[in-house]
């Protein structure tokens, strides 16, 4: 069994963004039960619903915390059953959160090299103890056990690839040509499995197309989690919120002949949840077209509490 908290549904500013007055932000504001909040992108999960393991940690891993009973302290006057942290990219919204984990209770962060490059160019992140806070290297392609501060097997089995992406915003070389200076480890997918092997969950919420790695990857999965950044690549500049287009900043669309729609339609998929969703794209209203759309082709789209039981 793996049981799957989604603790944000949303891209980069969530929805309502901070400084956004499009329509879509205002339904928020207002209430709007189509219009449906989202914090920041990350979910959280179990095989025993005791020892848990976020996938990336969000600016609003407090709020998602406190929202979430299953993540709540249990034992002695500090504790928590957050047993580790699996960091797919370098972006501000898959690292800040680690910042709220500072107060030396013991877990386990596993990433990429290139990411462990970026914590430690950054000497905030020193609030992270090595004595408390242990790092592990994820090797790509291999399956890794997950364990916690403990050292116990936390029945859960990892697989990290490299996929289509980009470097975070922060660190591009515009020097560097086209990619930014972009490297193999700057954009992760997940595999996550159960220990015996009969369940299989792939997360992918940061991806520039669908090839044929990601087909391949996805395809028999349970449950997938898929990078719903933007219903159209032009989305934010048409919209006059932005001036870059989707591939521009390393995520493929929605829509179109292009687009993970259709270019994932004919995989064999138990559950297909769209995740990272930005507050331009339409889709985030339940009212919408682009949200009946994406559901006549069996997508759903993620929410923050939702929660997935695969047995």
């Amino acid at each position: 069994m793996i049981r799957v908290l989604v603790l944000g549904a949303g891209a980069g500013g969530g929805f309502p963004q901070w400084n956004s007055n499009s329509e879509a932000c205002r339904r928020v504001r207002a209430g709007d039960p189509s219009a449906r909040a989202a914090t920041q992108a990350s979910i959280a999960v179990s095989a025993d619903g005791e020892r848990w393991f976020l996938v990336n940690a969000s600016p609003d891993l407090r709020e998602q915390i406190n929202r979430e009973p299953a993540l709540h302290p249990k034992t002695g006057l500090r504790s928590s059953p957050i047993s580790g942290v699996v960091l797919t990219n370098g972006d501000v919204d898959a690292l800040a959160g680690l910042l709220h984990l500072r107060e030396r209770t013991a877990f386990v962060i596993y990433a990429h090299p290139r990411i462990f490059g970026v914590l430690e160019a950054n000497p905030i992140f020193r609030v992270l103890a090595p004595k408390v806070v242990s790092r592990v290297t994820l090797p790509m392609g291999e399956k890794q056990i997950l364990r916690g501060p403990d050292g116990e097997d936390a029945g859960l089995r990892l697989v990290c690839f490299t996929v289509p992406g980009k470097v975070a915003l922060y660190l591009e070389d515009e020097e560097k040509g086209e990619d930014f200076g972009t490297q193999p480890g700057d954009t992760l997918g997940l595999e996550i499995s159960d220990a015996e092997g009969n369940t299989r969950i792939v997360y992918i919420a940061n991806c520039a197309a669908a090839d044929g790695t990601i087909k391949d990857r996805a395809d028999g999965a349970d449950l997938l989690f898929f990078d719903g950044t933007l219903w159209r690549d032009d989305e934010m500049v048409t919209s006059g919120e932005g001036v870059k287009t989707g591939r521009r900043m390393g995520h493929i669309s929605m829509s179109g002949p292009q687009g993970s729609i259709a270019a994932l339609a004919s995989l064999e998929i138990g559950k297909r949840v769209f995740i990272h969703i930005n507050n331009t794209n339409p889709a985030l209203l339940s009212d919408s077209a682009e949200r009946h759309a994406l559901e006549a082709e069996g997508w759903e789209v993620a929410y923050d509490g939702m929660e997935i039981v695969l047995t």
